[in-house]
């Protein structure tokens, strides 16, 4: 089978299997990327997408926003030449050597560094992390402080400290901005770029 023939039986058997999930048409296509990344069908009822995202998200692309991921295990994940029409630039800050010197200095972590530097390039209004717990808490932090204000966050953070916590943080903000998260523990880089690319076809169809 061709690669787009083992993606096309791939999407309806997570149709097949899933039956009535509920989701509307659009939104389906975002939940049914994770599930497709994964393997995992409990997607299906964690998801949680704020009201009108896909719009804003399809707008925010289309009007070339930058986005910066928190792994460059995202980064490489993200489809380059689905960008490429839409302007939009895509970036990782983790393995730079000022975010490492910045990090060491104050005793922080990497994540929260490179989030801090990202947030200073007006540029970057998606953020996408997949990993760090402590990246969507300081992003959280630094709206609170009004020093950003994201046109769409991507929080799919996984792991056993601080993940469901950072994720429902985003979830119950008060900043009426787009978001897409899940519930629990589970996520990675591997979902938050599938989220990524599952908006991008849909911007380029719009």
């Amino acid at each position: 089978m061709k690669p787009e023939e083992i993606e096309e039986e791939s999407f309806r058997i997570i149709d097949a299997e899933a039956g009535d999930h509920g989701w509307p048409r659009s939104e389906w296509q975002i939940v049914r990327r994770a599930i497709h990344t994964s393997a995992d069908f409990e997607y299906a009822q964690s998801m949680v997408l704020s009201e009108d995202v896909i719009e804003k998200g399809v707008a925010a692309l289309t009007s070339g926003a930058g986005i910066v991921t928190d792994t460059n295990m995202a980064l490489s994940g993200i489809s380059k030449p689905r960008l490429l029409p839409l302007g939009c630039s895509v970036s990782c800050h983790i393995a730079d050597p000022d975010v490492a010197k910045q990090a060491k200095a104050e005793g922080i972590t990497r994540s929260i560094a490179a989030m801090r530097k990202a947030v200073a390039n007006p540029d970057n209004r998606i953020f996408v992390i997949g990993n760090a717990p402590t990246a969507l808490f300081e992003l959280l932090r630094l709206m609170e402080a009004g020093a950003a204000r994201p046109a769409l966050i991507i929080g799919l953070p996984v792991g056993f400290v601080g993940a469901e916590e950072s994720k429902n943080a985003l979830a119950s903000d008060t900043h009426d901005i787009p978001f897409i998260t899940n519930i629990g523990r589970k996520g990675g880089s591997n979902v938050a770029a599938a989220v990524v690319n599952a908006l991008t076809i849909l911007a380029t169809q719009a």
